[in-house]
């Protein structure tokens, strides 16, 4: 994937569309690759698993068109670097609360002299792509996501879009509802005044606003508010609700319709 498509995507302003790999399991990945997804967010921040567990996965979502993307647990260099390493096309990091922690994540992010990330993209060895060509162009290619899931990002959002080198900006409405004293009522007006406000606030910035959502009627309403880069569930709530559904209808009525 390179170039990366995602990247470009991002510079024309197009909707880029994602869901969630709930597990890190190459057989869920491959089901998921058949919707054609722009992105599969790969979770390490709260899922019970790390970037040890995903073996070729990456590399896999690449081979199939669909830019891996990762959350890393915290804004750590470790954890930053080695999220790339084994194939991220694009690195999350949670809890960005000022523009000191988002300047420390763009320099995790890219290699020197504009970053401090160090040089082994193992992927490359899987992918078959070429280790030079990556490195050299790794740092024009690299797509950084920042969350913001708190009042003080939220506060602090016109000091964070000056921060060079942040693609997307992605508000998660959950921390957020917590953090505005609406624990879980992500619906709540303090939640969705913050989340209406943002993609106004980026204009110009050269940033996309994201956020990620199940509902198909709110990821509907959040993409006329502005947002761009949007994860859509994952495959895993949308085939239990699915399941559930026809469970519950078959049951009602198993003949589906009127009674000979």
């Amino acid at each position: 994937m390179y170039p990366n498509p995602l990247k470009q995507k991002l510079r024309k302003g197009d909707i880029v569309l994602g869901t969630s790999l709930p597990v890190p399991s190459s057989l869920v990945l491959g089901t998921i690759v058949q919707a054609r997804p722009d992105f599969v967010w790969i979770d390490t921040e709260h899922a019970p698993f790390a970037t040890e567990s995903l073996d070729a996965i990456p590399v896999l979502a690449r081979q199939n068109g669909v830019a891996p993307m990762i959350r890393v647990a915290w804004n750590d260099p470790a954890l930053i670097k080695k999220a790339f390493d084994v194939g991220a096309v694009a690195v999350m990091v949670p809890q960005v609360n000022t523009a000191e922690e988002a300047a420390r994540a763009v320099q995790y992010a890219r290699y020197p002299p504009e970053g401090q990330r160090g040089l082994s993209p193992m992927w490359t060895r899987i992918a078959g792509e070429d280790w030079n060509h990556v490195i050299k162009t790794a740092n024009a290619e690299t797509v950084l996501i920042l969350q913001v899931e708190s009042q003080e990002a939220y506060d602090n959002i016109d000091e964070i879009k000056q921060v060079a080198g942040i693609d997307v900006l992605l508000v998660g409405p959950l921390d957020l509802s917590a953090s505005v004293g609406k624990i879980t009522e992500t619906s709540a007006r303090e939640v969705q005044e913050i989340m209406r406000d943002v993609p106004g606030r980026l204009e110009g910035s050269g940033i996309v606003a994201g956020t990620t959502l199940v509902d198909l009627s709110e990821i509907q309403e959040k993409l006329r508010w502005g947002y761009r880069f949007m994860n859509v569930g994952n495959i895993l709530a949308y085939g239990t609700q699915v399941l559930t559904h026809n469970l519950e209808t078959l049951r009602a009525n198993p003949g589906g319709g009127a009674e000979e």
